[in-house]
């Protein structure tokens, strides 16, 4: 064989060697993920009780995984403050996400009550001009005042949520005096105006922390958190309450129970 064919025979073979490589390190990362998924799972609904994973090993035999995936799954959980690895010790449960469900019209009080206190800071509340999306949703004239609140909301003294309010001002009046710092914002409306709340439109999505945000929520700047859009109707279907909030991802996790319609 010619000296320049076996050249560009054994360029081949290092192109070979190369791809299959990285195709196994695909594959190992997509494992990983897969089991990452898995062990989040147990960690938010309480799966590891005394706080500690198996070991390595035993997570290897357990799902049928290699010692590198279990390491890779575990870094990835790491990275999101879920778990630590203590000398000593070995990987432990760090933190701990608060279930919100999706499928029911509660206060942040109503929802989490079995998990703790929740507290609100009234950061700013008062009137405010509409701005013509605000006013829109809330079937006002736009530039009309609207009862603007700003609060950033505890449960257990941790910063969990950071919510903008916006309600109609014959309405928000009467919120001016109220109890805001103890009692879901819900809760109150549905004295007011003597009705019960009815429904609500809602959109989930992630965004990534403004400065003010990450701030006010002790999150690192950039950091992508929840955002709820919700529009609240009473029971007559009008709509009395548009909020934006913005909940620390690492400390919540949505969830709700869907029936197939077609």
């Amino acid at each position: 064989m010619p000296p320049s064919d076996r050249i560009r025979d054994h360029a081949g073979q290092g192109a070979t060697t190369v791809a299959a490589h990285r195709a196994r390190r695909r594959l190992r990362a997509d494992q990983a993920r897969q089991l990452a998924d898995l062990l989040r799972h147990q960690i938010l609904t309480g799966g590891f009780t005394d706080d500690a994973f198996p070991h390595e090993s035993t997570l290897a035999t357990d799902y049928r995984a290699s010692r590198n995936t279990v390491r890779l799954a575990l870094d990835l959980l790491r990275a999101e403050g879920l778990v630590d690895r203590l000398p000593g010790v070995g990987t432990v449960v760090v933190a701990q996400k608060y279930p919100h469900g999706l499928d029911r019209l509660m206060g942040l009080a109503e929802t989490l009550h079995e998990h703790g206190t929740v507290t609100n800071e009234v950061r700013t509340m008062g009137p405010a001009p509409a701005p013509a999306p605000v006013a829109e949703r809330l079937q006002v004239t736009p530039g009309t005042d609207v009862l603007y609140i700003e609060r950033l909301r505890r449960l257990n003294g941790l910063p969990l949520s950071l919510d903008l309010t916006y309600i109609p001002l014959d309405i928000g009046t009467a919120l001016l005096g109220a109890d805001l710092e103890n009692t879901d914002v819900f809760r109150l409306l549905e004295t007011i105006t003597g009705q019960r709340l009815g429904h609500a439109e809602i959109t989930l999505e992630a965004v990534n922390a403004d400065t003010h945000s990450a701030a006010v929520l002790e999150a690192p700047r950039g950091a992508a958190v929840l955002m709820l859009e919700r529009l609240t109707h009473l029971a007559d279907g009008r709509p009395v309450d548009l909020e934006f909030i913005r909940f620390r991802g690492d400390r919540i996790t949505m969830s709700g129970l869907l029936h197939r319609s077609l």
